[in-house]
């Protein structure tokens, strides 16, 4: 399932094109050998701002998507320029359809110098059309990205409520 999608990116007018490829790590193939485990984590943790969580939780999640002992549940696009990564998504499956969307879109980051450019929407776009099944997100009312959330199609019809131990 590993695969490339080149995809030009218009920024700073027509003289000045940056182009943008969007990597798919899947289970399959495990880790790739540039965008490592660390190197996406990292990456996570910087760009998610305060939307973000701890290194730790990051890297399980990572791991959970990828991890072929546990025969991976999910998917990560990373948008880069060269080996510099400007986004990426996390997608893991939940095993379940019908009554919970078969997929969690767990974390989207974009640099912050390459906000409001356009590649946060292509890897979100990009990922979507590699999931099979509805896709859930949770996401903070105040956090901007919700706007793009919604273009792509997301909708809000449930209030979460959540009870920790």
């Amino acid at each position: 399932m590993q695969g490339n999608n080149r995809i030009k990116t218009i920024v700073g007018g027509a003289s000045n094109v940056l182009t943008m490829q969007c990597t798919l790590i899947s289970p399959v193939d495990g880790f790739h050998p540039v965008f490592t485990l660390d190197k996406i984590t990292e990456f996570l943790y910087k760009h998610l701002d305060e939307y973000g969580d701890s290194r730790e939780d990051i890297t399980q999640c990572l791991k959970y998507a990828l991890d072929p002992g546990t025969q991976g549940k999910g998917f990560i696009v990373v948008g880069h320029i060269d080996d510099k990564i400007v986004s990426a998504v996390v997608i893991n499956e939940t095993g379940m359809s019908g009554y919970i969307p078969e997929n969690i879109l767990v974390y989207v980051a974009v640099d912050g110098k390459y906000r409001g450019k356009g590649y946060g929407k292509t890897v979100m776009e990009y990922a979507i059309k590699l999931c099979k099944g509805d896709i859930a997100l949770h996401v903070e009312k105040d956090n901007p990205a919700r706007f793009l959330y919604e273009k792509l199609g997301f909708t809000n019809p449930y209030l979460e409520m959540r009870l920790k131990r």
